[in-house]
């Protein structure tokens, strides 16, 4: 039996159209069913084997780099002259975080406590832990400023104390023993009769209470019932809100634990986190667009505002008492020692504070903080946080150590924790979230074009068939004529 060329065109010009609406139809509904897989996979689920684990785990390496202010004019401060200081380090830590006790509840989220420990990567640092440095003393130092408006007596007796299990101004110890603490004769004589003085009962260390510690009850959502919810904190320690700052909108606890936030984040989007070490909830803003291996990013960064003080920008007048921009006072939760935290070398705070101390260069390559985020999905993929711990000192009367110490808030140390996803999981996250969804944004429009180009080839091979059958149907027509005109001329 002959082909039909004709229905066979045809035939393609249908399967043509098909195409060009199946493509049409991806347009559509593959941005849909992409959106739906990241849903899936961004809800806090131990299902979820990927999402889950990062969440749990934490698998990417996170290192913390600690820097010291090494005090090289320690006599001279006490004569009220300008401190001088240099960076040493870094000393490099591998962080390890693990959430334990992880338990899901009825209202669609999950508490848990998270550990953390460290250790040393003396391959990765400047130097070893038995380096020498000179800091300010905090327990003097910042005993004396607490205590200023205390009667003149009292003030006599500390110093006394001070001067009998000879601690004065300034301490010169091993980075070991600053970072995770030091025996101290003082330290013994409070704990053991004034307990509750100092905020831990072992030796007295600028990180001793991190180590082997965790970072409280949280209790975040997990996305079930509202994807826009997920990771946000529902309650820290069973607070909804905190007490240690002086207006509402200050003690709020916003945003997520700082690890993850929710899909589908615009370049409006902020990225607010609350954190248990500085005893607040903090919010970054977007910068710039990027990329990291293929994969698009956000890279978000502290606004000037962050530590800005009370008179600068009024928002934050509840972590007030204040001075200058660029420091946020943690005395209110850290047992009310005069404690600041800043960014590194003062960056991005009021310039008068590098006229106080020598030694200090700040920009924003090396000091300023950000996080990389694939907007999609809420996963951080580069993280560099970097914050500097300053003590405010003085001369207080009574107290003999502080000698003629010019009012100043000093740096003592700055450190930066920083991780970015790599290797496998960073493969794994290129296919699903790069890859497939490109493969599937490139295969809608190969059908639309294939559907196209089938309808105009099957189109053009069906007017040249019915053009062909034209003419034969005229050649046949003649060809009878011609036939008809012979038979008639033989019949004459």
């Amino acid at each position: 039996m002959p082909i039909n060329k004709s229905k066979v065109a045809i035939g393609f010009i249908v399967a043509g159209a098909l195409t060009v609406f199946f493509g049409t139809v991806l347009v559509f509904v593959g941005p849909v069913i992409i959106d739906d897989q990241i849903v899936k996979n961004t809800v806090i689920d131990p299902k979820n084997d990927l999402s889950y684990t990062m969440w749990k785990d934490i698998p990417v390496p996170f290192y913390m780099s600690v820097y010291f202010f090494n005090v090289l004019n320690p006599k001279e401060i006490l004569k009220g002259e300008k401190p001088m200081v240099e960076q040493k380090g870094p000393y490099v830590y591998r962080k390890r975080c693990q959430k334990d006790n992880i338990t899901f509840h009825p209202n669609y989220t999950v508490s848990y406590k998270e550990y953390r420990r460290y250790f040393f990567e003396p391959s990765m640092s400047a130097g070893n832990e038995s380096d020498v440095v000179t800091i300010p003393n905090m327990l003097v130092l910042g005993a004396a400023v607490m205590m200023e408006n205390m009667p003149f007596a009292v003030r006599l007796m500390v110093s006394a104390t001070f001067r009998t299990f000879n601690e004065g101004a300034f301490l010169t110890k091993t980075v070991g023993e600053l970072m995770w603490g030091y025996d101290s004769k003082l330290v013994d004589f409070l704990n053991k009769y004034l307990p509750g003085t100092l905020p831990s009962s072992g030796k007295f260390g600028l990180f001793a209470e991190f180590n082997n510690s965790n970072t409280g009850l949280f209790n975040i959502f997990t996305g079930k019932d509202d994807i826009r919810k997920v990771h946000k904190v529902d309650s820290w320690n069973g607070l909804k809100k905190l007490t240690n700052w002086g207006t509402p909108q200050c003690n709020m606890i916003n945003g997520t634990a700082g690890q993850m936030w929710p899909p589908f984040m615009t370049k409006e989007s902020t990225l607010p986190f609350y954190s248990p070490d500085a005893c607040r909830s903090m919010e970054l803003v977007y910068q710039r667009p990027g990329e990291m291996k293929g994969i698009p990013l956000y890279r978000y960064v502290a606004p000037k505002t962050l530590f800005a003080n009370g008179t600068d920008y009024a928002p934050n007048e509840g972590f007030c008492p204040c001075r200058q921009s660029g420091l946020l006072n943690v005395s209110s939760c850290r047992h009310n020692s005069p404690v600041f935290i800043s960014h590194p070398h003062f960056y991005n705070a009021d310039p008068v504070l590098l006229d106080f101390v020598q030694g200090l260069n700040p920009n924003e390559d090396e000091h300023g903080l950000f996080i990389d985020i694939h907007p999609q999905t809420g996963v951080p993929l580069n993280v560099s946080i970097r914050l500097q711990l300053n003590l405010y000192i003085k001369r207080v009367s009574g107290f003999i150590e502080t000698g003629k110490i010019s009012e100043v808030v000093m740096p003592m140390i700055w450190f930066e924790e920083k991780g970015y996803i790599d290797g496998p999981i960073l493969n794994t996250f290129h296919t699903n979230l790069v890859v497939l969804p490109a493969v599937m944004e490139y295969m809608q429009f190969v059908f639309i074009g294939l559907g196209v180009l089938t309808i105009i080839v099957a189109g053009l091979m069906h007017r040249r068939l019915k053009a062909s059958d034209k003419e034969l149907v005229k050649g046949s027509h003649a060809h009878e004529t011609q036939e008809k005109f012979i038979m008639n001329n033989s019949d004459k």
